[in-house]
């Protein structure tokens, strides 16, 4: 095995084992730290220095990303004015490895008299920062993975772990939902994910061919031809979706009927195709596509008309895809 690799295995175990204690040590005063971020009024504050500093950005972050007020404060910029961002409402989460970061301890008086809480995530309980916050949350690490055990790794990842773990414990807590993410995540793919419905994406009008089973197939291909699709709805005589023609089933029969294009779509269309009422998210559509391995799904109304078209083409435009 080559040295990088062997260092690579050492430095994972030592991080995994890291988490293993970890989840043996959350209990009640994990507990205890979200009842008071749940309590809170205000904001939800993190500060650190370093290490810690840039792991408490990610936490502030994801606890935005969750519907949780949140804000990063950097405790040195903080002793310089920034304070006056934090009321008494809020609760400032303070992570620090060793408990005894000065920037961090210049702050716990301030912070007392404006009246915020103040979670501690240390990997020394006793420090002073231990000693002075509400809750304390126990990072402590057996090791850290870097050669000679002085550059944060397993202490900044076991950090990062209880912090996730805080932030969806906390918003499952506030009853947070996915249509609750969807809202605060408009722009991104997972907001079109949740947002998103055929509807929206659909092909509908003359991009929408629609036939009946009694055309010839040549009459099907120049309306899809104009409508610039891959494929064409057919219904029945009540206007109901029976079948969908495509270029495959086209191709299906060329080779075997010279007179394919007089016959009659009924005879070859694809009966029965999946189709998908108004309503439903997009993203359910393309979980069809890909596993039925078909590029087209009929949109229908509840009587199962056909009223729009959503082509795979759509859902990439889209950024689904």
């Amino acid at each position: 095995m080559k040295p990088a690799v062997k260092r690579a295995k050492k430095v994972l175990a030592i991080e995994r084992d890291a988490i293993d204690r970890l989840i043996r040590r959350v209990g009640k005063e994990f507990s205890g730290a979200v009842d008071l971020l749940g309590r809170c009024l205000g904001r939800v504050v993190v500060t650190g220095m370093g290490k810690p500093g840039i792991i408490g950005q990610k936490l502030s972050a994801t606890l935005s990303s969750l519907g949780i007020p949140s804000l990063w404060l950097h405790p040195a910029e903080a002793a310089h004015g920034d304070l006056g961002r934090v009321t008494g409402q809020d609760v400032v989460i303070a992570l620090s490895h060793s408990g005894e970061t000065d920037e961090i301890l210049h702050l716990l008086p301030v912070l007392k008299r404006l009246g915020a809480r103040v979670v501690a995530v240390t990997g020394h309980p006793r420090s002073r920062l231990g000693a002075q916050a509400d809750v304390v949350l126990d990072t402590g690490v057996k090791e850290e993975a870097s050669p000679w055990g002085l550059v944060p790794t397993a202490s900044t990842t076991a950090m990062l772990a209880l912090g996730d773990a805080l932030a969806v414990a906390l918003s499952e807590k506030r009853g947070f939902t996915a249509k609750d993410f969807a809202a605060l995540h408009p722009g991104g793919s997972l907001g079109k994910r949740l947002t998103l419905r055929v509807e929206d994406l659909m092909r509908t009008g003359a991009a929408n061919p629609v036939v009946r089973e009694s055309d010839s197939v040549q009459k099907v291909l120049l309306a899809i031809t104009r409508s610039r699709a891959g494929s064409a709805s057919v219904v029945n005589s009540g206007g109901k979706l029976s079948g969908i023609f495509t270029d495959g089933d086209l191709r299906r029969n060329l080779g075997k009927d010279p007179w394919v294009l007089r016959r009659k779509v009924r005879f070859l269309m694809t009966k029965n195709p999946k189709a998908l009422p108004k309503g439903h998210l997009a993203v359910e559509a393309l979980k069809l596509m890909k596993l039925f391995r078909i590029d087209e799904i009929p949109i229908v109304d509840s009587k199962r008309h056909p009223v729009g078209l959503l082509d795979i083409q759509d859902l990439l435009k889209a950024g689904l895809v």
